[in-house]
């Protein structure tokens, strides 16, 4: 049994160390700018698949599934990014005879266009967030459909994520400039300008629940990740539990995200996101077909190793944890170390890191794939690690995740280092205290 792993950096390793618990060979894949990674030296088998550029390697479909066949792989696992969520990718996988560590291509079709999703989590009962149905194709049908709306609403890409393709519309006079411009971007981000209407709703929390689903129908979920405090709409840190959320709230949101894989037809480990609003409403935002960057929050506050559920999902065996009741122990927090230089507005900052120490300990993990002597190329996103801790209570977590950041040793290169230990340290944080828009708000 062999394994080809899709990806680089963490979650190369992170599937990796998965495999090899499991005795499962594994091939990793690799661009000419990562000929000395760590996912290379630690495969059984390694194979280049092409020029430092994405498109020339991690997107290529064709030299991949070469890899796979010349290798005689059983499985791909596609990690995080990437091909992780092309449908195109997994019908190919198909076709070559080889197993796709993931849902359905269906399933990623539909889950990945937000307009289906939101149809398909209304049909199944789900609370969805107030807005057009369906696409909207020209400016006069958006004035039509935004007055019925109301404002503040957001224009949004059909397609895609990270923030691109969103608009945010305050006034009728701003909604022609901003509609054209999200078409415009989502076409030159995601090939498809399809955009879509939303209500706006005002400094919501992002909620996501981890759910694992079986061949056999058996759907879990393993509780919330609060993933509120983003920069640009990208997450910075997330903890699980959530600090705020009550449990009358997380058991009905878990099973509106159980409906959500069950109705999707899901097949593996997948994320279904929330907003969540100062009353108490929830509704849903999309469904993410893969494993999420911060699982790691949810394994060690349950337990479960997401990786391995994934792929003995894969090999057609049944949830580990169908007939056990969930069970969230203590408190988990992740902080994403970036090289990027947040004096100047969070630039990216790559180089060869001349010295770097990880802080270890009782409940701290890291997860990376870098070390002293290696080099962040410029090429591919800027993480450097993850910093995870885990204790008995939040307060807890909160001193140890100020105690790992305060030990964290990285020399050459910037990171947000010091801008994660500012939040860690705030009062919002320590009062839980946060939304979508907190670090905006805070600076950059």
């Amino acid at each position: 049994m062999k394994i080809l792993i899709a990806n680089r950096g963490e979650i190369a390793l992170r599937v990796l160390r998965a495999a090899h618990e499991l005795n499962i060979g594994t091939v990793a894949v690799y661009s000419m700018a990562d000929k000395d990674a760590l996912h290379v030296k630690l495969a059984d088998e390694a194979y280049c698949i092409g020029k430092s550029f994405s498109r020339d390697s991690y997107l290529n479909m064709e030299n991949i599934l070469s890899v796979a066949v010349l290798a005689q792989v059983n499985y791909i696992h596609p990690g995080y990014g990437f091909l992780s969520e092309s449908p195109l990718f997994r019908r190919l996988c198909r076709e070559c005879n080889i197993g796709f560590i993931g849902p359905h291509e269906r399933t990623m079709e539909l889950m990945g266009d937000k307009v289906m999703a939101k149809e398909i989590a209304k049909k199944a009962g789900i609370p969805v967030v107030p807005g057009s149905d369906g696409e909207v194709a020209t400016e006069e049908e958006a004035l039509r459909i935004a007055r019925t709306i109301g404002y503040p609403l957001l224009v949004k890409a059909s397609s895609g994520g990270g923030g691109k393709g969103i608009r945010i519309v305050e006034r009728e006079e701003e909604l022609k400039g901003a509609f054209t411009a999200s078409k415009n971007e989502a076409l030159a981000n995601f090939g498809s300008d399809g955009v879509y209407l939303e209500k706006y709703l005002k400094n919501p929390r992002h909620i996501e629940f981890q759910i694992l689903r079986d061949e056999f129908g058996n759907a879990v979920h393993l509780g919330e990740r609060d993933c509120s405090l983003q920069r640009r709409k990208q997450k910075v840190v997330e903890e699980s539990p959530s600090p705020t959320l009550p449990a009358d709230l997380r058991q009905r949101m878990g099973e509106a995200a159980v409906k959500c894989a069950d109705a999707s037809d899901y097949l593996g480990a997948g994320t279904v996101e929330f907003l969540l609003v100062s009353d108490g409403s929830f509704y849903f935002m999309e469904m993410n077909t893969r494993i999420q960057v911060e699982h790691p929050v949810t394994e060690m506050v349950t337990g479960v190793d997401l990786v391995k559920e994934q792929i003995l999902i894969a090999l057609g065996q049944e949830l580990s944890m169908k007939d056990k009741p969930l069970e969230l122990r203590g408190h988990a927090l992740e902080c994403r170390i970036n090289a990027e230089d947040p004096a100047n507005n969070f630039a990216p900052s790559p180089g060869n890191i001349s010295f770097l120490h990880f802080p270890s300990g009782n409940g701290i993990r890291v997860d990376s794939a870098c070390y002293s002597g290696a080099d962040i190329v410029p090429f591919y996103d800027s993480m450097v690690a993850k910093i995870i801790v885990h204790g008995k209570d939040r307060a807890e977590a909160i001193s140890k995740m100020k105690s790992a950041l305060y030990e964290l040793t990285i020399q050459g290169i910037k990171t947000n280092q010091e801008y994660q230990e500012e939040i860690i340290s705030s009062d919002f944080f320590r009062d839980g205290d946060y939304h979508t828009l907190t670090l905006d708000h805070m600076r950059g």
